[in-house]
């Protein structure tokens, strides 16, 4: 005859023979850190008084400190008089999205005009390309997503954990350390019909590579043949030539051709509200049945996502490009911002020659945006590193945006002399 547990014996028995819960996670390894927050962790670490961090993806004033643009401020203001609430959510967050779509496609264009288009409020940029991602995966099972060689880090990894298998095409040129034009057009040609493909509209991160109008035409017209879907990733509007207009030339080309496109936007640099995490998915569309579609299935895995991001980030950016005074006044700003970082890459590149590098630094200053891909080898950016305290991604990647007046010539001097020992190596092949 079984003898019988009672409840309070049960639970003892089950405590001793299970001491401690085992083996959920033993097969859970951790992944790499991110580059970025890698070089983030060494600078801060690094004692030496006049280190630099080139890794920032933020923009700087030229002190090295983080800037607040004063139409932040004004809308800051702004929106305290007004007292806007929460109860007004809803009205704003609509207004927002309405205000992105000028931003992104322009005051004419007919999808502002006539709302032929979906969108929602998201996690910054990184939440609109998650969030697009998603819907990709969900209406798409099938497709991939063709990505720049090389792009943002994040960016595979936000469509691997969408599922979404990642291919890449051709885009900058190592030798030139420009576009690769004519590799990107054949990759565009030869992938299959239909295909997503992610673009950068300007400021390319990480290579500062951007196509000139013409390019932006041919690829706009080799991707109707082919009847593919640009996805724009526009993260640096405005740093690329200083106007946020002319950042947006490709997505107002892509749309003039007929392309629906999907566009992910974020206020993180050019408006200086990393804290806020505030950006924009939109996606347009052929009718307004589409439009309330594709509206409603955003809505809902947003939802389910983050199912909606602070008010008060929204707030200020709605407010910024809404009142022609602030928006006015932004556009100078992001107009100052971006000749800053023009006027370091001009005075880096000049520091260098003046040094008689052999190296030909030319692509400086024809790069464009916050960032230098600067052909710098690993090795180099490790010694710059260890003799020098000067930090940046191992790719080579320099933030422009760190680089100020007081920093630019011992920068200089530090790459001059890394580089030199490769100079002199190969000087001395030919002796």
């Amino acid at each position: 005859m079984r003898r019988c547990i009672n409840g309070r014996n049960a639970r003892r028995f089950l405590s001793s023979s299970c001491a401690s819960a085992r083996g959920w996670w033993d097969h859970v390894r951790p992944v790499p850190k991110d580059p970025i927050v890698s070089v983030n962790e060494a600078f801060l670490a690094d004692p030496f008084p006049h280190k630099i961090n080139l890794g920032i993806g933020n923009y700087r004033g030229d002190d090295g400190k983080p800037f607040t643009p004063q139409c932040v401020r004004d809308a800051e203001t702004k929106i305290q008089r007004c007292k806007l609430e929460e109860s007004n959510s809803s009205a704003v967050r609509s207004k927002f999205v309405q205000e992105c779509v000028r931003l992104a496609y322009g005051n004419d264009s007919y999808v502002a005009r006539e709302g032929l288009f979906a969108g929602v409020p998201t996690l910054s940029g990184t939440g609109a390309c998650r969030l697009f991602a998603e819907f990709q995966r969900h209406f798409y099972p099938e497709s991939q997503m063709y990505l720049p060689d090389p792009t943002w880090s994040n960016h595979h990894n936000i469509w691997r954990q969408a599922e979404i298998p990642v291919k890449t095409f051709h885009y900058y040129h190592p030798d030139t350390r420009g576009l690769d034009f004519a590799a990107l057009l054949n990759d565009v040609k030869n992938a299959p019909d239909c295909s997503f493909f992610l673009l950068h509209p300007c400021a390319h991160n990480p290579t500062g590579v951007d196509p000139n109008e013409e390019q932006w035409r041919e690829i706009s017209y080799q991707f109707k043949v082919k009847n593919h879907f640009p996805f724009f990733d526009m993260a640096y509007q405005g740093f690329s030539s200083g106007d946020l207009d002319k950042d947006a030339i490709a997505l107002r080309i892509f749309l003039e051709d007929g392309h629906l496109i999907g566009c992910a936007q974020s206020f993180a640099k050019n408006m200086g509200l990393s804290e806020h995490k505030v950006g924009c998915l939109s996606v347009l569309c052929q009718s307004i049945k589409q439009v309330a579609a594709l509206k409603s299935q955003l809505q809902l895995m947003s939802h389910a996502m983050y199912s909606s991001i602070p008010f008060h980030g929204i707030s200020l950016v709605t407010m910024i490009l809404s009142n022609p005074d602030i928006e006015a006044l932004w556009r100078k700003e992001i107009n100052v911002m971006a000749k800053r970082i023009q006027t370091m890459r001009t005075t880096l590149r000049h520091s260098l020659e003046k040094l008689d590098s052999s190296f030909n630094w030319e692509h400086i200053t024809a790069q464009v945006g916050m960032f230098c891909f600067s052909g710098l080898t690993l090795d180099q950016v490790k010694q710059l590193e260890k003799l020098f305290h000067i930090y940046m991604t191992p790719d080579g990647r320099i933030s422009m945006a760190g680089v100020t007046t007081g920093n630019v010539d011992y920068l200089a001097n530090a790459i001059h002399q890394v580089t030199r020992i490769d100079e002199e190596v190969l000087r001395s092949c030919y002796i």
